[in-house]
């Protein structure tokens, strides 16, 4: 399977989660009386259950410290928590004699990591986080004000892990001046394709190039519909407004559920979107795209998932811009060709489409215990590939070019949620040079005037929450055509209504004053 692109390139997905933060962990700067009490119970029960107390011996001892690794997994419905064991076993066995870390290794499905990893936060069961910018709850925007991350600004320089990837990545990454989150170096800008099922464009002849709108596509979601797919257009679970309307706004949150505020590109102002005049019009179209059948019900009342695209049961969606589409591959199982749709932006959030974090319950010992382990899965090919594809054999191979061929439906991971480009080795249908083409595409792209700032919604948190459900309530079906075309401007009122009603002015006040404050500030 080969999955083409025409035109552009940019990067950053979009899943979404809900429950508010619970991190019960201390600080960095107060673990050190915590530390002591866990070495001296540690020492008393060296084959304890406990992982704390495994992981405090063993750093008092100057042996090995373990870890816990949490990840989420994108590209399978569900773990297959066997062969992730026998993973963590293959990576424990490589590394032992590399560095004096052991991981213990838990993932979670996509649909249910925001919970699953929220719970395990609030109880101090992780060392090492999967997040992103886009994550709600344990996103990047809601980690530092809930001092659930440790500090890592002191601890990288000079080590392996800081000097695999240029100083402007971990300058990007910073919040308030600190590096909280180790970026994974992948496409660390923004942009978003239309996504076309190959076999219908041979077979219809569509004219993808000439496509430049979205209204350039409805000949097209006609014949889909003509075909008796049930998904002509597929949202894959998620609201769109905020991906199309890109080159308008930046939304710094990354967040389909907080899109009603964005900074506006022309006048470089904080703008309530749900009242700007391209809300109404992306509204207004998916309700006339709904009635004519190109959107089933079930983008609406959310009972699909991204997975739809593996089956042949839908003709047009979307996908994030990247320099190497083949990556993606094993998600649709099929031929697909990309169209860029919007222009890429490299902007506050961007960087972080994905990366991990070190918790703030940590121990020092175990803080830099998952640097050392990040340092080596971004400077060793090996294991990268074993953290990304699994076991070589059972879960993917290598072709007669040194390529990866992903076989496996038990273990099965894409590059960008891992481990560095620079590191993973190319996937059969991937360039040689692949670490090249995500450089040049890292460097290509526009530069938000907002790039760099970061909103702490602390100070408006339950308003922010308030806001977040009452999207949805209407956000999400007014994005999915889940209102009549007649019904949308009356629907967008009641919509801001609540909004209002839910503390948004507040929101907006914040926000604008944050906002203006960091100009000020450059």
């Amino acid at each position: 399977m080969k999955i083409k692109k025409i035109l552009a390139l940019a990067l950053a997905g979009a899943m979404t989660g809900t429950m508010l933060v619970g991190c019960g962990g201390s600080s960095a700067e107060t673990t050190e009386t915590t530390e002591t009490t866990e070495t001296t119970e540690a020492a008393e029960t060296e084959t304890a259950e406990t992982t704390e107390a495994t992981e405090t011996t063993e750093a008092a001892s100057g042996d090995v410290v373990t870890i816990n690794v949490t990840r989420a997994l994108f590209n399978l419905a569900t773990p297959d928590s066997e062969q992730v064991k026998k993973v963590e076993t293959a990576i424990n066995d490589y590394i032992k004699d590399k560095i004096n870390v052991q991981i213990n290794l838990t993932e979670y499905g996509s649909g249910e990591y925001t919970d699953k990893a929220n719970l395990a936060l609030a109880n101090n069961e992780i060392n090492l986080l999967w997040t992103a910018s886009w994550e709600a709850t344990i996103g990047t925007n809601d980690l530092v004000p809930n001092n659930a991350v440790y500090d890592l600004t002191d601890l990288l320089p000079g080590t392996p892990l800081y000097e695999s990837m240029d100083a402007g990545q971990w300058e990007a990454t910073k919040y308030n001046g600190k590096n909280y989150f180790i970026p994974v170096y992948k496409d660390n800008v923004e942009g978003y394709d239309l996504m076309f099922r190959q076999d219908l464009v041979d077979k219809y002849g569509w004219d993808i190039s000439s496509v430049k709108t979205l209204a350039d596509i409805e000949p097209m979601l006609a014949d889909a519909k003509a075909e008796g797919l049930k998904y002509p257009y597929l949202s894959q679970k998620t609201a769109m407004f905020y991906r199309y309307y890109i080159n308008d706004f930046d939304f710094f949150t990354a967040d389909a559920t907080a899109n009603w505020v964005a900074v506006d590109r022309a006048t470089d102002t904080v703008v309530d979107t749900v009242l700007t005049d391209q809300y109404k019009e992306f509204c207004t179209l998916m309700a006339k795209w709904a009635e004519e059948g190109y959107i089933s019900e079930d983008d609406v009342t959310k009972t699909t998932t991204d997975t739809t695209t593996q089956t042949q049961d839908w003709a047009i969606s979307w996908w994030t811009d990247i320099p190497v589409n083949d990556e993606a591959d094993s998600r649709y199982g099929q031929d697909v060709t990309m169209v860029p749709i919007t222009d890429r932006w490299a902007h506050s959030t961007s960087a972080l489409g994905s990366c991990y974090c070190v918790t703030a319950n940590s121990t020092p010992e175990q803080a830099q215990a998952c640097i050392d382990f990040m340092g080596l899965l971004y400077t060793d090919s090996k294991l990268a590939d074993m953290y990304t594809f699994g076991i070589e054999g059972e879960d993917f191979t290598y072709d007669a070019n040194g390529h990866v061929e992903q076989t496996s439906e038990k273990y099965n991971h894409s590059m960008w949620e891992s481990a560095s480009a620079t590191v993973v080795t190319p996937l059969a249908n991937e360039p040689d040079n692949k670490a090249e083409l995500y450089k040049d595409f890292n460097g290509g792209a526009n530069t938000s005037s907002a790039a760099g700032f970061r909103f702490d919604k602390t100070p408006v948190a339950a308003q922010f929450s308030a806001c977040q459900n009452v999207f949805e309530q209407y956000g999400f079906p007014l994005e999915n055509g889940g209102f009549a075309a007649s019904d949308v401007e009356a629907t967008i009122e009641a919509y801001q209504a609540a909004l209002d009603e839910a503390g948004y002015q507040d929101i907006l006040a914040e926000f604008t004053a944050q906002y203006d404050a960091w100009k000020a500030a450059k």
